[in-house]
């Protein structure tokens, strides 16, 4: 397609031409920074579907191989600038999704200074080093948030739309202006303003969670508040769109089509969970915890993806109930005691007849790739944490010998909260069909877990069966009803979302026929 111009503004509300979508359809190498937060561990995942190349700007490299797995080239930050130009030269994209969380302290002076440090001190170093590249990436993401438009009430906002007033709208200024200052003829500037991203694992929704779970959530302050959302699934498809694209530059609106107010957002929460969405947290309250980040929480803008929309951008999550249950409800898992029903193990080993399995859980899902691409990614251990809760911490610690039979993992992790390791040894492996491990040493009593695979044309059927049993006997029967068998469901869930974010999938009941069609 030839690209019928940028798009630097918005268009008006009442517009109706659309630009053309310009994708070079070129694989890119991205230079990422934020990889390892709650935005950039999915957008990796998503980029590597795309076939992209990923280089990861880190501050620990061992703790960033452990999260991002072995598909990510790592690059350790330094204070040598000449070093970031050379990287820099070799990438095509980057995006820049750095920054000290905005909750969880109080605004004091320095905390405002280093939230602004995190943000525009970096954005700036990025900006220098690519003008200084050998040879200028051709577009530059950079973060920034809807927080640039201040509390607006029920102004409907689009990327033309002036900036408010207040810490976070002079924030996201500043950054906006030092991402923009590479903006030249080989270089254009995207600023991300994202709003509230829900997803699982991270971010808003699991804050909001802690506290909804126990029946004790509502609406903060007087509720009826814009909140801008977006599902994780569109907001890093947009962002990619925004990679490839050329017609898209300068401020872009990361929000869904729908913004809701506090209100329903609560009320909708409360809804899929199933709980109380009855008690509002008073103004006065949050200003007394956390002082004048009550501000990003008391305030609202109701945005719309304009730029996204013109350039036929759609997004599969519009509504906030469909969204909400797509990421908190589990689907295609079933867990149940051991029956007629439950399918053998293979072979029958000798170790669920020392450690005699009491429960069964079963996963299947189609992936959107074939089996040549998909076998290989999930028989290396260091690509697990991916598809791994981060709140579980999942770390690999040592490895004892080549990926089959009779090798040895030992990883870290945390279960209810309390840090556990556990040692996994692979029992049985033929390459291209499946993967069995046992775990020696851990928390449970017993958990074999086979990992099948199935070529299905170009799609890949995996099938996950684990047999297991929680130790301590009945105390152990009554905590897998309390919490054990949800915990499970939503790490299951969690890997779900993430291959879909990786590969792409399917369900298993759609037509076969229709899909090769």
């Amino acid at each position: 397609m030839q690209s019928v111009g940028r798009v630097t503004s918005a268009l008006p509300f009442e517009a109706e031409w659309k630009p053309v979508i310009v994708d070079s359809g070129q694989s890119m190498k991205v230079f990422v920074t934020g990889a390892t937060g709650f935005i950039g561990r999915a957008l990796v995942l998503a980029l590597r579907r795309k076939g992209h190349t990923v280089v990861g700007w880190v501050r620990c490299e061992k703790r960033a191989r452990a999260l991002l797995g072995d598909e990510v080239e790592l690059l350790q930050i330094t204070d040598r600038d000449s070093s970031l130009s050379e990287a820099l030269s070799r990438c095509q994209g980057v995006v820049n999704l750095a920054g000290e969380p905005i909750f969880g302290k109080r605004w004091t002076r320095a905390r405002r200074q280093s939230l602004l440090a995190s943000r525009v001190s970096l954005t700036s170093r990025l900006a220098t080093g690519i003008k200084n590249a050998g040879q200028a990436p051709r577009v530059f993401l950079s973060g920034s948030a809807v927080g640039f438009y201040g509390d607006r009430g029920n102004e409907a906002l689009d990327e033309s739309s002036g900036p408010g007033n207040g810490f976070l709208a002079s924030l996201c200024q500043k950054w906006e202006r030092a991402a923009l200052e590479a903006s030249s003829a080989s270089t254009r500037v995207v600023c991300l303003r994202t709003g509230i991203v829900l997803g699982q694992g991270g971010g808003a929704l699991d804050a909001m969670l802690r506290v909804f779970k126990v029946g004790l959530g509502g609406p903060l302050g007087h509720g009826r508040q814009f909140i801008s959302w977006i599902h994780l699934e569109d907001c890093v498809n947009l962002m990619i769109s925004a990679l490839e694209n050329s017609a898209i530059e300068g401020p872009l609106n990361v929000v869904g089509p729908a913004p809701v107010s506090q209100r329903v957002l609560a009320r909708a929460l409360g809804q899929t969970l199933r709980r109380p969405s009855l008690f509002p947290t008073p103004r006065i309250a949050l200003k007394t915890v956390i002082g004048q980040a009550a501000e990003a929480l008391l305030t609202g803008q109701k945005c719309y993806p304009r730029k996204a929309t013109a350039c036929g951008i759609s997004f599969r999550h519009e509504s906030i109930e469909g969204a909400l249950k797509e990421l908190l409800v589990p689907s295609g898992i079933s867990i149940g005691t051991l029956g007629l029903s439950t399918p053998p193990p293979l072979d029958e080993p000798d170790y669920l007849g020392s450690r005699v399995p009491k429960y069964f859980l079963q996963t299947r899902v189609m992936v959107d790739a074939p089996l040549a691409e998909v076998f290989p990614f999930f028989s290396k251990p260091p690509n697990l944490a991916l598809l791994t809760p981060p709140k579980i911490g999942f770390m690999i610690h040592r490895m004892e010998g080549p990926m089959g039979r009779g090798a040895t993992i030992e990883y870290r992790l945390r279960v209810a909260g309390i840090k556990l390791g556990w040692r996994s040894r692979i029992e049985r492996w033929e390459e291209g069909k499946v993967f069995v491990d046992s775990q020696e040493r851990g928390p449970y009593y017993s958990w074999w877990h086979e990992h099948h695979f199935r070529a299905q044309g170009r799609y890949t059927i995996m099938e996950d069966r684990v047999y297991y049993a929680p130790p301590l006997g009945l105390l152990g029967r009554l905590a897998h009803r309390v919490f054990i068998a949800a915990q499970l469901r939503e790490a299951f869930h969690y890997r779900g979302a993430a291959v879909g974010l990786r590969f792409g999938k399917l369900p298993i009941g759609e037509d076969e026929d229709e899909r090769k069609a």
